[in-house]
């Protein structure tokens, strides 16, 4: 443990913003699992491929580790007082990759008709848009069918990734030879994939925000095996370990090796949140104190201690705590094995057997189930645990085909785009491991859901978000664990990478190598 303290202190050094003026030149070794399918980021969202593309592709703003706000590829913008129109000023004399100019254009494209067709998440936040035109080469102006209050967190690179319309109108946007050659007008290019080995990014010599980037260029390394990756860091041949790179196990290791630092920031938009799926429709799960029986029974201490390692944080609730109207106020369940055992018996339990499926994501996660059934038993509940691959462990969850099972989620910023989705019923549909799974149903969350999204005042926001919290809370429709958390480990000479809420996604326009 002391190990983990002392790299999250010196990557408070390595991470804040450098004092020193940022150096020219050099390479950054990274490790990339899994291998993407693409570079598309308009086409493909997963997460290796938004952590590369992210640094070729743009969107028009960024956000802080406060999810505030910044300017990209939109220098300025204002938002009406009615919440209904926002207005965008472009950068001028933005230039695509292969030298053609980059207009207004471009956005109302790449959202009215690229991203609509190819990209589920966006195309969500297009269900609120009127309509979106440019008045003029430099301005874009989305106007909004009725206030919707996270409107202005959609823009980071990854859920609205501009795209060149003079490449892509027109065409068949999924086998456009494009895809294999990705354009874009952030601050590195494509330079050459070679498949199973690495995919090499090089400096944008006309990059729009003078100076950068720094970098020369960026090698990301394919190292299918978690240990090789692990010892591809400690023989120098990489620099810097994204978040999942290694097992939580080795951490604290490499942590500890001379010139290495390690941080947890840059996940701030995203909010993994890890819990445990209880299907709410069927058996003693769908009594309410059973299901808080279960959330007094899980040691989440031990969890997060032994399992991660210490890192993360013990959820109060499904809002993970980066993501906006959390209420701090909540407290999390405790640790109380003689109150889950009081509880078991007031529900009526009668000795079923529950099937827990854990997720098929690794040895940690495969001792979390382990560690779910102890704690469970303990306190008196049977439970079987049904060991499955990845395709198995999708299917059975889309099919409502268990008890309990383990999963995590991002939040996106808001819980209007992130956590809304885990418990509205109109999100219930079968063929799917990412929506409304556990089968939860409550017309007045439903409703406060409803009204949180449909303000843009802060206050109101937060009043409504409260109170679904509390309920929630209340009712356990799932048992949340721990806000996870997700290190970077690097080379304490590797400065300046993470200055946004995600991350590495678009990190690399500011990072250089201290000499």
């Amino acid at each position: 443990m002391n190990r983990i303290i002392a790299a999250v202190v010196a990557s408070f050094l390595a991470c804040a913003p450098a004092i020193a003026d940022p150096v020219a030149g050099g390479r950054a070794n990274v490790v990339i699992q899994p291998e993407p399918p693409s570079l598309m980021l308009g086409l493909v969202q997963n997460a290796p491929t938004q952590q590369i593309a992210g640094n070729i592709y743009e969107g028009l703003l960024r956000y802080d580790a406060k999810l505030e706000a910044m300017p990209s590829l939109a220098k300025s913008w204002e938002v009406s007082d009615d919440g209904l129109t926002y207005t965008f000023h472009l950068e001028e004399g933005v230039k695509w990759h292969d030298g053609a100019a980059f207009s207004a254009d471009d956005v109302v494209f790449t959202a009215d008709v690229f991203l609509r067709q190819q990209h589920p998440r966006f195309r969500a936040i297009l269900e609120h848009v009127a309509s979106i035109t440019a008045p003029d080469a430099n301005t874009v102006v989305f106007t909004l069918k009725a206030p919707f209050g996270p409107f202005l967190n959609a823009f980071e690179v990854g859920s609205m990734p501009i795209v060149p319309k003079h490449i892509y109108e027109g065409t068949d946007f999924q086998n456009n030879p494009a895809n294999n050659t990705p354009i874009g007008t952030g601050p590195f290019k494509f330079g050459e994939w070679q498949k199973g080995s690495f995919i090499k990014l090089v400096k944008n010599p006309d990059y729009w925000d003078e100076g950068k980037p720094y970098l020369d260029e960026i090698y990301w390394h394919v190292i299918p095996d978690a240990a090789s990756r692990a010892v591809a860091y400690e023989t120098g041949q990489v620099d810097i370990l994204p978040a999942g790179s290694v097992e939580t196990f080795d951490i604290p290791r490499l942590a500890a090796l001379d010139n290495t630092c390690m941080t947890e920031a840059g996940w701030e938009f995203f909010a993994p949140q890890s819990w445990v799926w209880i299907n709410t429709r069927q058996g003693p799960a769908a009594n309410k104190e059973f299901r808080q029986a279960i959330m007094y029974a899980l040691d989440r201490e031990f969890i997060k201690d032994a399992l991660f390692n210490g890192l993360g944080k013990i959820s109060n609730g499904p809002f993970a705590a980066s993501t906006k109207f959390n209420d701090t106020d909540i407290a999390p369940y405790p640790y109380d094995p003689a109150k889950a055992k009081e509880l078991v018996k007031a529900s009526g339990y009668n000795g079923e057997v529950l099937k827990l499926v854990p997720m098929p994501y690794g040895e940690t996660w495969m001792r979390l189930g382990e560690v779910i059934k102890q704690n469970l038993e303990d306190v008196g509940i049977k439970v079987e645990i049904v060991s499955t691959d990845v395709a198995g462990w999708n299917q059975k969850l889309s099919d409502w085909d268990y008890d309990l099972s383990t999963t995590y989620l991002f939040q996106y910023g808001d819980p209007a785009l992130g956590v809304s989705r885990t418990y509205v019923s109109t999100n219930i549909a079968k063929g799917s491991p990412w929506n409304n799974v556990e089968g939860y149903e409550n017309p007045e969350v439903d409703a406060l859901f409803a009204e949180g999204a449909g303000t843009i005042d802060p206050a109101k926001r937060q009043a409504v978000y409260s109170e679904v919290q509390k309920i929630l809370v209340d009712d356990v429709p799932n048992a949340w664990l721990l806000d996870l958390g997700m290190p970077t480990i690097m080379r304490c000479t590797v400065k300046d990478l993470i200055t946004t809420g995600i991350g590495l996604n678009d990190g690399f326009k500011n990072a250089y190598i201290e000499k």
